[in-house]
C-alpha cells in the first residue's frame, strides 16, 4: 500500500491533485514510519537464533553430561544464565534496538528454565511441574518491563497458563486452585494496556487481544472444584465480558478477525448455551451448600463485572439495543437458577435462546453485508437442528427435509446478500 502510494505521487502533482508541498510532506512521513518501525522479519530471525544457540548448547551439553564432575555440572548450568544476562544488561544499558531485546528476553528465559531444571537434576531437589514452571515465571517476571519484550511477554501468559492447567486439573497430581495464576496475570495487564494506549492497531496488539481472552478460557475451569455445575453459568458471564468488551470503541477500527474478545465471547457463549440445550446436563446436584461456595462468589463476581462493562459500553453508545449478545450472560442467569428448579423449562428456553441468536445472527450479516456473519448465524440454526437429531424421535424422513431446507437456506441467503451487494457496488 506504501510503495503504491509514493509511486502515485509524481502523478497527482502532474495533475494538479496535490502539490509539490503535500508529495513532501507523505514523502517524509513514510520515511519516519519506515526508519521507526522495526524490521519484523530480522527481529522474528533474532528470536529464532536465540531459541536455536540456546537448544545447541544443551543438545552438546548433555551428550557428555554424564561424564562431568558435579562441580563442571553446576559450571554448564549456571552458565547460559550468566551469558543471558551479560547480553540482556548490554542490550538495557546501550538502549539496543527491538530485534536486541527480544533475541535477549528469549534466550535469556529459557536460560533461566534450563538452570533450575539442571540444578534440580544435580542436586536431586525434589518437585513437580506446577512448582517448577511457576518458580521460572516468577523470576522472569521483571523481564517484561526491564526489556520490554514482546516475546517474553507471549512466553509469560504462555507459560503461566500452561502452570494453571496443569496445576488446576490436576494433570501432574492432586488438582488445586491456581491463585498464583491470577498475581501473574495482573503483572502482566499494565504492559498488555502500554501497549494499546501506544499502538493500538499494531499487529502485536492484535495477537494479545487473543491471547488474552484464551488464556483465561482455559484456565476458568481450573478454579471449579466442588460444584462444577457453576461452572457453566462462570463461562457464560466470561464470554458476555469477552463480547462487551469486543464492542468498546478501541476495536472499531480493527478487523473482526483480530477482535478475539468479540469472536471468543460469540462463539462462547453460542457453543455453552448448545451443550446446555440437552435436559440431561440439568440434572446436576442442587445443594444447600452452593450458594455458600467459593465457586458461587466468584460466578457472583464475574457477573458484577460483566454488569458494569455493560454499563459502560451502554455509556458510550457501543450496544445495539436488539443485540441479544450483550444481554445473553443476564437471560441464562436468570434461566440457570430456573434450572435449577425445572431442568426441562430451563432446557425450552434454552433452545428458544439459541434460536433467537441464530436469527439475530443472520438479521445483523444481511444488514452489514457481511457473508461471514450471515453463514456463521445459518451455521448456529443448523447446529440447534442437529442437536434435537440426538434426543428427539422424528422420522429420517424429516430429518432429512429439515436438512434440504437448511441446504436451501444457505444458498438462497447468500445468493440474495449477492445481488444485493452486487446492486449497491453499480
Amino acid at each position: 500500500m506504501k510503495t503504491k502510494v509514493i509511486e502515485a505521487l509524481p502523478e497527482l502533482v502532474k495533475n494538479n491533485v496535490i502539490s509539490e508541498e503535500v508529495a513532501l510532506k507523505i514523502r517524509e512521513f513514510y520515511d519516519v514510519q519506515q526508519t521507526d518501525s522495526p524490521n519484523k522479519l530480522f527481529t522474528l530471525f533474532g528470536v529464532m537464533g536465540a531459541l536455536l544457540v540456546g537448544l545447541g548448547i544443551i543438545l552438546i551439553v548433555a551428550h557428555n553430561w554424564e561424564d562431568f564432575p558435579r562441580s563442571l555440572k553446576t559450571i554448564f548450568a549456571f552458565l547460559p544464565l550468566l551469558i543471558g544476562q551479560v547480553v540482556a544488561g548490554f542490550t538495557i544499558l546501550k538502549s539496543k534496538s527491538t530485534t536486541w531485546r527480544e533475541a535477549a528476553g528469549t534466550f535469556l528465559f529459557f536460560a533461566v528454565g534450563s538452570s533450575i531444571a539442571l540444578v534440580s537434576q544435580i542436586y536431586n531437589i525434589p518437585g513437580d511441574l506446577s512448582t517448577y514452571m511457576l518458580t521460572w515465571i516468577l523470576l522472569c517476571m521483571p523481564l517484561v518491563y526491564l526489556l520490554k519484550s514482546n516475546a517474553v511477554a507471549i512466553l509469560h501468559l504462555v507459560f503461566s497458563t500452561v502452570y494453571a492447567v496443569s496445576l488446576g486439573y490436576g494433570f501432574n497430581g492432586l488438582a488445586e486452585v491456581p491463585w498464583w495464576y491470577l498475581l501473574v496475570l495482573g503483572f502482566l495487564l499494565p504492559y498488555y494496556f502500554q501497549m494499546i494506549s501506544r499502538r493500538p492497531q499494531a499487529q502485536m496488539v492484535s495477537i494479545f487481544n487473543w491471547l488474552v481472552p484464551l488464556s483465561l478460557v482455559l484456565t476458568l475451569g481450573a478454579f471449579l472444584k466442588e460444584n462444577g455445575e457453576l461452572g457453566y453459568l462462570m463461562y457464560i458471564v466470561l464470554f458476555g465480558i469477552f463480547y462487551n468488551i469486543g464492542k468498546l470503541t478501541f476495536f472499531k477500527g480493527h478487523k473482526l478477525r483480530w477482535n478475539g474478545y468479540l469472536i471468543l465471547g460469540s462463539v462462547g457463549t453460542v457453543v455453552t448455551l448448545m451443550i446446555l440445550s440437552f435436559i440431561d446436563v440439568w440434572n446436576f446436584d442442587r445443594q444447600a451448600s452452593l450458594f455458600s461456595s467459593p465457586e458461587f462468589f466468584m460466578a457472583a463476581l464475574l457477573f458484577c463485572i460483566a454488569l458494569g462493562i455493560l454499563i459502560y459500553v451502554d455509556k458510550r453508545r457501543g450496544i445495539d439495543r436488539s443485540n441479544l449478545y450483550h444481554y445473553a450472560f443476564v437471560l441464562f442467569t436468570i434461566l440457570f437458577f430456573v434450572g435449577m428448579v425445572h431442568g426441562l423449562t430451563a432446557t425450552i428456553l434454552v433452545n428458544i435462546l439459541v434460536l433467537l441468536l441464530g436469527l439475530m445472527t443472520i438479521k445483523l450479516g444481511t444488514d452489514k453485508s457481511h457473508f461471514g456473519i450471515l453463514n456463521y448465524g445459518l451455521l448456529i440454526i443448523t447446529a440447534l437442528i442437529v442437536c434435537r437429531f440426538f434426543d428427539t424421535d422424528m422420522s429420517y424422513i424429516i430429518r432429512g427435509l429439515l436438512f434440504v431446507g437448511v441446504g436451501i437456506g444457505f444458498f438462497l441467503s447468500n445468493y440474495i446478500m449477492l445481488k444485493r451487494r452486487n446492486k449497491s457496488v453499480n
